[in-house]
């Protein structure tokens, strides 16, 4: 790449979600002189307020792209190395920026959580990015990062304690305080509408190995009712996130070369605690789930204070267990909330990290955990607030 390009373009930047994104890259990469970054969005002016409102420099490039005008995609992509993007749902945004990305050979990340529209992606476009060099990192925040990498840390415990991985990893979410982002809800309407339309998607949609593309693996659990778990004196409800994350981690297994086994068995609940009261808990998580994505979620571009977002935080729980019934536990916890603070600095180094710790990574479509694997656990640890801790 041309060194007159810049490093990373955060696209979205006057979006929720993208002015996180730029402020945080302002801040924590202040004085900085060998990153270049810039702000792309819809309106000059917008992003002349939001530089102004976050305290970025007053030379911070700003560049007018939008999702509507190819040409202005284009050229936006022809002047980055990589591309940060939170303008979703990308199934009605993305389209023509992923397009552009794997054809002019530039990188590119974004937050989707939307498995349908990603494996039709991976279906249109991975051979062009791996002809032209792109790397391509869908779901680069919540989800799936954290479940993704959990995933790969309690397995690097298993071999330690076990000899050998684990066939059967438990993904837990002990404790999580947030809203959900209006992105995601947005992206979950539509994904839905889309099956709608199209009932062929269905197959995709409800497919654990929908992101593995000529690999199946066995059958899964499907996490869609409360259950009491022995091993966990607990019970568990369903997991909103588990459709797009379980996907992500079974593509993360494959793209490694099956470290995990290709036997392996991966599902992700929500533990709501032991007795009644812990059942009566499961049921209502199940039933406050089926409100998140409706017409009293958050709108995209709305979100929490920033009261709200450093009081929030989750804490994951990972169990990885042997065939003789022995178990490794480890936690995964972040100090925002999961949705917009902890997201907003997850994609920020996941982009620096490609950047600067994986140059050699091959060109094509990766999920971040595979890409960048230890790199990526020590930058979210140095820098973005999460820990991986092994539980005794």
């Amino acid at each position: 790449m041309a060194s007159s390009k810049f490093d990373i373009v955060v696209y979205g930047a006057t979006g929720f979600t993208g002015q996180l994104v730029a402020e945080y890259l302002a801040t924590r990469y202040k004085g900085d002189s060998e990153l270049k970054w810039a702000m792309a969005g819809r309106s000059k002016d917008k992003l002349a307020s939001v530089r102004d409102a976050i305290g970025a420099p007053a030379d911070t490039p700003l560049i007018v792209a939008d999702s509507s005008d190819v040409a202005s995609v284009k050229a936006m992509v022809g002047r980055t190395r990589s591309v940060v993007t939170t303008v979703g749902p990308y199934q009605l945004y993305g389209n023509e920026l992923i397009a552009a990305c794997a054809q002019d050979g530039t990188d590119y990340l974004d937050l989707c959580g939307e498995p349908v529209w990603m494996r039709q992606m991976i279906d249109k476009h991975e051979a062009a990015a791996k002809a032209s060099g792109a790397r391509i990192l869908f779901s680069c925040g919540f989800d799936s990062i954290p479940f993704e990498l959990g995933t790969f840390f309690v397995q690097e415990e298993a071999r330690r304690v076990f000899g050998a991985p684990a066939s059967r990893v438990k993904g837990r979410v002990r404790d999580m305080r947030g809203t959900l982002s209006g992105g995601t809800a947005a992206s979950a309407r539509a994904q839905f509408e889309a099956v709608a339309r199209d009932l062929s998607l269905v197959a995709i949609l409800n497919n654990p190995f929908a992101l593995t593309p000529g690999f199946e693996g066995p059958k899964q659990p499907r996490g869609s009712k409360p259950a009491y778990e022995e091993d966990l004196q607990s019970w568990s409800a369903p997991f909103m996130m588990a459709t797009i994350n379980t996907r992500n981690v079974h593509r993360s297994n494959m793209l490694m070369g099956f470290p995990y086994g290709r036997d392996f068995v991966y599902d992700e609940m929500v533990l709501t605690g032991p007795g009644e009261k812990g059942e009566a808990n499961a049921k209502l998580v199940m039933a406050a789930n089926a409100g998140k994505t409706g017409p009293n979620a958050p709108k995209p571009g709305e979100g929490p204070s920033k009261e709200e977002r450093e009081n929030g935080l989750y804490d994951l729980l990972y169990v990885a267990i042997a065939p003789d019934g022995r178990q490794v536990r480890a936690a995964i916890k972040g100090d925002r909330d999961p949705g917009y603070g902890s997201t907003s600095k997850m994609i920020s180094e996941c982009a620096i990290c490609l950047l600067r710790d994986a140059p050699d990574l091959p060109a094509g479509f990766w999920t971040p955990g595979a890409a960048m694997q230890h790199r990526l656990i020590k930058r979210l640890v140095d820098n973005a607030g999460l820990t991986f801790t092994v539980e005794k």
